[in-house]
């Protein structure tokens, strides 16, 4: 089982680290914060401030979520699926884990706010074949200074200190055992299944007059009540899988380093 997958570095919020507090449900946002800054202002800090603020702002709101996220201080990488295992904890408690694989992950260049308006470090895993890149491919690849990569992807950083230099190789010691980070990667497509294999749903009864309708959609809606249409959203048979999905805060249990021979 191979799927490539990208790690990115979870960041600590500003606000979670200085306003935020799980006993309260509404916080007073200070002006500075409203734009995203890995500055403390004053008043996080415990300092005496001038500045004015704009009232109570509700931390499920969407204005407190967009002031929470975030771009991480380091680029991701690119790794390789290649099984599952567990670790057990000194109270007998069995956690799960996915083992990746880091094969060849080098930097091949940067993005400058100056040049291309964000903060970005462009980064590549695996090998290709020459034979199987295209010509202005293998042109960027020989530029960067390295061998023909499998997979490119970007990842978006905060600043200047998170740009990292052409050719350098990220290796596992690039985490550290207990970080959080998200992963990203295509979920396993299943093709074309039914609802209640896509949406789980319960069934028909079983018996009583049911006749080969047990797994069947039935209704798809009201006639005249709802408006004689099909709600958007209505669950239905369709394609299952093969799509992206994004996992939060998953911990780092273990990092090592194992060189094939």
């Amino acid at each position: 089982m191979n799927t490539s997958m990208r790690v990115i570095p979870r960041p600590v919020s500003f606000l979670q680290r200085h306003l935020f507090h799980p006993s309260h449900a509404l916080h007073k946002i200070p002006a500075s914060s409203r734009q995203i800054s890995t500055t403390p202002s004053p008043a996080a800090l415990g300092r005496p401030s001038q500045e004015k603020t704009y009232g109570y702002l509700l931390e499920s709101s969407q204005a407190a979520a967009l002031l929470r996220k975030q771009l991480p201080a380091r680029t991701g990488v690119i790794a390789t699926k290649k099984g599952m295992t567990a670790i057990y904890q000194p109270s007998g408690e069995r956690i799960p884990c996915t083992v990746l694989q880091l094969d060849r992950v080098e930097v091949m260049g940067v993005k400058t706010v100056k040049e291309h308006g964000y903060w970005a470090v462009q980064v590549g895993a695996g090998w290709r074949h020459p034979r199987n890149a295209t010509k202005p491919m293998l042109g960027h690849f020989a530029a960067c200074g390295v061998s023909p990569k499998e997979e490119v992807h970007e990842f978006r950083v905060s600043g200047e200190k998170g740009l990292l230099p052409a050719g350098t190789l990220l290796k596992p010691d690039h985490f550290k055992e207990g970080q959080y980070v998200d992963v990203r990667a295509n979920c396993k497509g299943k093709g074309f299944a039914g609802g209640m294999k896509r949406h789980g749903w319960g069934g028909q009864p079983a018996s009583h007059g049911n006749s080969l309708s047990h797994r069947v959609l039935g209704s798809a809606g009201q006639s005249q009540g709802g408006g004689s249409r099909v709600y958007p959203g209505k669950t239905m048979a369709g394609r299952m899988g093969g799509h992206q999905v994004t996992v939060q805060n998953l911990k780092e249990q273990s990092v090592g380093l194992m060189v094939e021979s």
